[in-house]
């Protein structure tokens, strides 16, 4: 795909209906005649949507206006281009906790949690956050995960989690202000309630910081499942992370993570971790697929909050 085509599909694909705001400035940015010419200059993993909106905003650039958003790129390009170049989208939604909680709840208790591309590890606390599924309540704490369930009942608890580790390339930690600053900066420009959000799973990991590993995962991801608990089960997880990883190294991953005692849990895109069985997704909007141990088992929106099972039942 080109760098044009790729910013139109964004706004059709995961904008549209969900920021206004990014679904107009990645639209302009298809037919604009000279930025896509810019990201070009960029490795094709650095010329996301997402990163170019994210570092605009982190630089208190405006994202409401695709003219002045035009103006501001072409008159900052060497600050924002220098931002893209080190940076990756490191959101960690902890709304992506609303969907794996089924799968997490009906594996043997206790868990040992260890997520691959953890960032600030906010979705390592699926046990300390309540959830409502359509009004229905599960758990109890802050921030409460709102998520529309469709196929399945709500679970009817948390999951009890003995240990806590994330393995990433460039580990955050939100008792950081730069830190915090840019995952508030990846949060899309209407979106309060994700905000808010933040604050409150980051009051969560602050009080309780988890055991947070700068590493590959591929390399280093054997080393530190072995630091899990006996008695607990080990439950390795992602969610939204493999596109940013080349295709040879998703599939030694996939080879790696296959061999491991306990449980493999992937929340994915269908074209970045396709699963056999996987049926056709529920419209032109995108989803991702929530797989244990490589079984597809429902489709999910990419903030936590949808999900549609289309898997056999859950319980334990």
């Amino acid at each position: 795909m080109t760098t044009a085509s790729t910013y139109a599909e964004f706004a059709a694909r995961e904008a549209h209906g969900v920021s206004p705001a990014y679904e107009r400035l990645a639209f302009a940015v298809s037919e604009d005649a000279e930025l896509p010419a810019l990201l070009e200059r960029l490795p094709p993993a650095k010329r996301q949507p997402n990163l170019l909106f994210g570092v605009v905003r982190l630089l208190g650039g405006p994202v409401d206006d695709p003219a002045a958003f035009h103006a501001y790129v072409l008159a900052n390009w060497p600050a924002i281009e220098a931002e893209m170049r080190v940076r990756v989208t490191q959101t960690n939604e902890a709304g992506r906790c609303a969907v794996l909680l089924p799968v997490l709840t009906a594996l043997p208790q206790p868990l040992a949690l260890l997520e691959v591309g953890a960032s600030a590890g906010l979705c390592l606390y699926p046990d300390r956050y309540a959830y409502r599924y359509d009004g229905h309540v599960v758990g109890s704490g802050e921030p409460v995960l709102d998520c529309a369930l469709t196929g399945l009942e709500p679970p009817a608890t948390v999951p009890r989690v003995a240990w806590r580790a994330g393995l990433d390339l460039n580990p955050l930690d939100v008792r950081n202000p730069a830190d915090l600053a840019w995952l508030d900066a990846l949060i899309w420009p209407e979106h309060a309630h994700r905000r808010a959000r933040l604050r409150a799973a980051a009051a969560v990991a602050a009080a309780d910081p988890p055991l947070l590993v700068r590493g590959d995962l591929v390399d280093d991801l054997p080393a530190l499942a072995a630091q899990a608990p006996p008695g607990a089960t080990l439950v390795v997880f992602h969610s939204s992370v493999l596109y940013h990883v080349p295709p040879p190294r998703r599939t030694a991953f996939v080879q790696l993570v296959r061999d491991l005692p306990g449980h493999w849990v992937a929340n994915e895109a269908p074209a970045v971790l396709p699963h056999a069985g996987t049926p056709e997704p529920p419209g032109e909007v995108l989803h991702q697929v929530l797989a244990l141990d490589g079984r597809p088992l429902a489709w999910t929106r990419q903030h936590g909050q949808e999900l549609l099972w289309f898997g056999p039942s859950m319980s334990r």
